[in-house]
């Protein structure tokens, strides 16, 4: 059961991974307190969300490589202060969660782009297995406990060539009536066009079954796509890395 009043300091905060956690889907949270709680960490894949009062107690339980993303300014100068040249500070982007804004037409232009070399196909087991099996795509599925738990609440969409595995976008987290997109190509693929093509597959999927896409970009080049297939940009934001702390 998730701490209401520990939940309660993440308020306003309009983030798909969030809401995964709060809502039960994935990942945990921390508190200092659970009969009163003033400050709170939500753990999530690779992922940190700091809200309330600045804990130092907290930022204790982080461990590995992460990245961890203050809620306000007090948070910003605890994590570095207490993590000092061990947290990089850099900026990711969030982009606007827009229901009604997919131009379906334009996505299905993007699908038919694709080349005859091709294979585009839904994630099914063996895609599943096939992304567990190289580091460049296993956060395509990495969240899931195995593919039942994938096939219960997921869907993907996966590029193949000669039967191997080259682009992918797949749930990154799942929430209610939502997730988070995760959209990875092989290196040797990229600046083809195959990450459009899954995003452009993956949004329609997901609108057919009801569910939103959110997204949120960790680079300009990640809101470059995003743009192009018809989000928009919220805000940067400051997130700091940290590496195997």
């Amino acid at each position: 059961m998730v701490n209401e009043s520990a939940a309660a300091l993440f308020d306003d905060w309009d983030e798909a991974l969030i809401w995964s956690c709060l809502q039960g889907y994935m990942g945990t949270m921390i508190v200092n307190d659970e009969s009163n709680p003033e400050a709170a960490i939500i753990d999530i894949g690779d992922f940190c969300f700091c809200a309330g009062m600045p804990n130092a107690n907290l930022l204790r339980s982080i461990c590995g490589s992460k990245l961890l993303i203050p809620k306000d300014e007090p948070w910003q100068t605890m994590i570095e202060r207490y993590f000092n040249k061990k947290a990089k500070k850099l900026l990711r982007y969030a982009i606007k969660k827009e229901p009604d804004v997919f131009d379906k037409i334009k996505l299905n232009t993007y699908i038919e782009s694709l080349d005859n070399c091709y294979e585009l196909r839904l994630f099914d087991k063996q895609i599943f297995q096939l992304a567990q099996s190289e580091s460049w795509s296993a956060d395509l599925c990495s969240q899931f406990k195995n593919y039942s738990h994938y096939q219960k609440c997921a869907v993907g969409v996966a590029i193949l060539n000669d039967g191997k595995l080259v682009a992918g976008a797949s749930p990154y987290a799942v929430y209610q009536n939502g997730i988070e997109i995760e959209i990875d190509t092989k290196p040797e693929y990229r600046c083809k066009g195959l990450a459009t093509v899954c995003g452009a597959k993956l949004i329609l999927e997901c609108l057919s079954r009801n569910i939103y896409p959110s997204w949120d970009a960790h680079d300009l080049r990640s809101v470059h796509l995003a743009e192009k297939l018809g989000y928009h940009l919220s805000h940067p934001y400051v997130t700091y890395e940290l590496m195997n702390v």
